[in-house]
């Protein structure tokens, strides 16, 4: 029988960005992350699941904004009766540049959809954070710093304008510090601009990724842009505890 989330309320968590934040970090199957009645996906198809994480052979896929659901569903944030709803609005390989999350392009009609999709399923239904994680793209394509900040800046007002919420906590992170640091002129205007876009616009935190180890340190298989797994559960954790700062 199908689910009606009409009934549902929902605080929303919008995950936004490429593909550390569509989710790349590979792990063993240990600990998986456990789906429960409380946690769903608001998927890019517009269809809604049980969030979860991804089986690839005998490792698992992992998500950051699952260990970020998991504290604010377990630590008290989220109130009697609601659920959570994340937005799987990432995809990677993604940036400015390449026309995919401008104020025209796909990516970020769609997110805004996805967005409106979520919040009419129940009146009741909130949005209580962006998590973002991108930058990797626009790096390689030399992004410099006064266009990076131009382009993130109209994109997280434009969400808050258009949902208004003003105030809505934003939160982004650093690459992998292995990548980053090998490709280091090419990632610091990119890098730069988010730090100061977090400092400047109020409710909003920029997440240092050191000691987060990529799928390479973690494996050896060559992908050093990707946090591992572990890396990523750990991200979400970081990523929540901004949070609770902000909020």
């Amino acid at each position: 029988m199908l689910k009606d989330f009409s009934k549902e309320q929902f605080d929303i968590v919008l995950q936004a960005g490429q593909s550390n934040s569509e989710g790349s970090g590979i792990g063993n199957a240990l600990k998986p992350f456990q789906p429960s009645e409380d946690i769903w996906y608001l998927n890019n198809d517009f269809t809604i699941s049980k969030a979860q994480e991804l089986v690839s052979g005998n490792n698992i896929v992992g998500n950051f904004s699952l260990s970020f659901a998991g504290e604010y569903a377990n630590k008290g944030v989220l109130d009697k009766g609601r659920k959570l709803l994340i937005i799987r609005a990432a995809v990677g390989g993604t940036g400015f540049l390449d026309k995919r999350w401008g104020m025209q392009d796909d990516l970020f009609l769609r997110m805004m959809e996805m967005i409106k999709t979520a919040l009419v399923l129940n009146s009741q239904n909130r949005l209580v954070t962006f998590l973002w994680h991108q930058g990797e793209t626009d790096a390689i394509l030399k992004a410099d710093y006064k266009t990076h900040y131009k382009n993130l800046s109209a994109l997280i007002n434009s969400v808050r304008y258009t949902f208004d919420c003003d105030k809505l906590p934003f939160l982004a992170a650093d690459f992998v510090k292995q990548w980053k640091n090998d490709n280091y002129e090419l990632c610091e205007p990119v890098v730069n601009a988010m730090q100061d876009i977090c400092g400047s616009i109020g409710n909003a935190q920029f997440i240092d990724s050191e000691g987060l180890q990529s799928n390479d340190q973690k494996l050896g298989n060559g992908d050093t842009i990707h946090f591992c797994r572990e890396s990523l559960n750990q991200l979400g954790s970081l990523y929540f505890n901004a949070f609770c700062k902000i909020c």
